[in-house]
């Protein structure tokens, strides 16, 4: 039986989650969110705790159609979406878009290409503790990365525009943190400490960065990390940076001309040159998780208090004279997939990965090509394997009459 159509039926904020909706509805209107979720829900399969929207309960409930639901809420969508091409985690969108859609917080299941919101400027970023969006007026380069980069998404695709940025985030973290070259008058770093102190100002009242937030300390760098990507993403440049000692000399010269490079002693690391050698001859890398549609329940979870607590602690960490903003970006989940491309080296803490992406030692180099013989060894047994399978078909025992007539017969 379907519900009856409410009285304020509000329309969903695009990519809107299905329980950010309802909990709208139901505030409202004055009803329980829980009670609402049960009543246009069903569990995801027999026995779950786990709830997904019935699509025509929740058209009935809003009298709008089932069409006009989903292209908001992407839960609704038949057939569903390939999930890997949006964030794992929800997060908080554009505050100056969420207030024209009232009834409370609305969290949005975004995909991985939404940085900015153009309509407003303000800077989105990747899923951090809920700060409101910060105004980017002063900053309007960072309003036309966002735009190159819908350039790139349309180019290259989503999956190698995914790689590329947070790859490009990476190598542009790893210059921040390590990069101190001599005659610093002109380097890349100094740019991105100027865009610091832009979006986090120092509150005198607080004696604190009260405005703190990890997310924008990726608006710093995002300019320069859209100027980076193309060449992550382009096969052409891909060829080139695994390619002979004069085909890399010119990836390398590319790279310099975007941002500072050689960015630190080669002695101290070098992630460019490790991404040339170990990554840039394998597949673009891939989300380690996938967002997971449904609840088991029709209330939004509220900020954990260990998030809360770390939050704190990186306000207090921020506040130190000799911060290093790019090592708390290379610290951050999102950059995770990048940072994890293999399952070997194994190493016991977080400082041992970070340490391992810029390596371009000997051993690390043997340790590549040997892993690079091997993975071209196995596609080319598989070939070999192939073309024995389709040689096979026309090939018949010899106790075995032939398929066709023969032209004597």
């Amino acid at each position: 039986m379907l519900l009856p159509r409410l009285p304020d039926p509000v329309p969903p904020a695009r990519h809107e989650i299905a329980v950010s909706y309802i909990s709208r509805l139901a505030t409202l209107h004055g009803m329980d969110p829980q009670t609402l979720w049960m009543q246009v829900t069903r569990p995801d399969r027999e026995g779950a705790a786990r709830r997904v929207p019935i699509p025509e309960q929740l058209a009935a409930l809003t009298g709008r159609s089932v069409h006009a639901l989903a292209g908001a809420l992407p839960e609704l969508r038949d057939a569903a979406p390939d999930w890997a091409m949006f964030r794992h985690a929800t997060q908080s969108g554009c505050h100056l878009c969420d207030a024209r859609h009232p009834g409370g917080r609305v969290v949005r299941l975004l995909p991985h290409h939404t940085y900015v919101c153009l309509r407003h400027g303000t800077w989105i970023g990747p899923p951090d503790i809920d700060h409101p969006a910060v105004g980017l007026a002063q900053l309007p380069e960072v309003i036309d990365a966002q735009r190159r980069h819908h350039l790139l998404l349309r180019r290259y695709g989503w999956a190698a525009a995914y790689d590329a940025v947070l790859t490009a985030f990476m190598i542009c973290a790893h210059i921040w943190a390590d990069g101190r070259l001599p005659g610093e008058d002109f380097h890349v770093w100094h740019t991105w400490d100027s865009r610091t102190y832009a979006l986090i100002p120092y509150d005198h009242a607080a004696k604190s960065y009260t405005s703190y937030s990890t997310s924008k300390l990726f608006a710093a760098i995002y300019p320069e990390v859209v100027g980076l990507a193309p060449l992550i993403a382009s096969p052409h440049w891909r060829q080139m940076a695994c390619g002979t000692a004069t085909e890399q000399a010119r990836f390398f010269a590319e790279v310099g001309k975007r941002v500072t490079y050689p960015y630190s002693k080669k002695e101290n690391g070098d992630a460019v040159a490790h991404w040339a050698i170990a990554d840039a001859w394998r597949p673009p890398s891939t989300p380690l998780t996938a967002y997971t549609p449904g609840q088991v329940r029709g209330k939004l979870s509220p900020l954990h208090a260990s998030r809360a607590a770390r939050h704190a602690n990186s306000v207090k960490w921020y506040s130190r004279i000799n911060r290093n903003q790019g090592r708390t970006l290379l610290f951050h989940n999102h950059l995770k997939p990048v940072l994890l491309r293999e399952k070997t080296p194994q190493y016991v803490k977080w400082e041992g990965t970070v340490w391992h992406s810029s390596r371009t030692d000997d051993l690390m180099k043997e340790e590549v090509a040997r892993r690079r013989r091997e993975l071209q060894a196995g596609a080319a047994r598989l070939r070999n394997q192939r073309a024995e399978n389709a040689r096979s078909n026309w090939v018949n025992p010899a106790d075995t009459a032939p398929p066709f007539p023969s032209s004597s017969s």
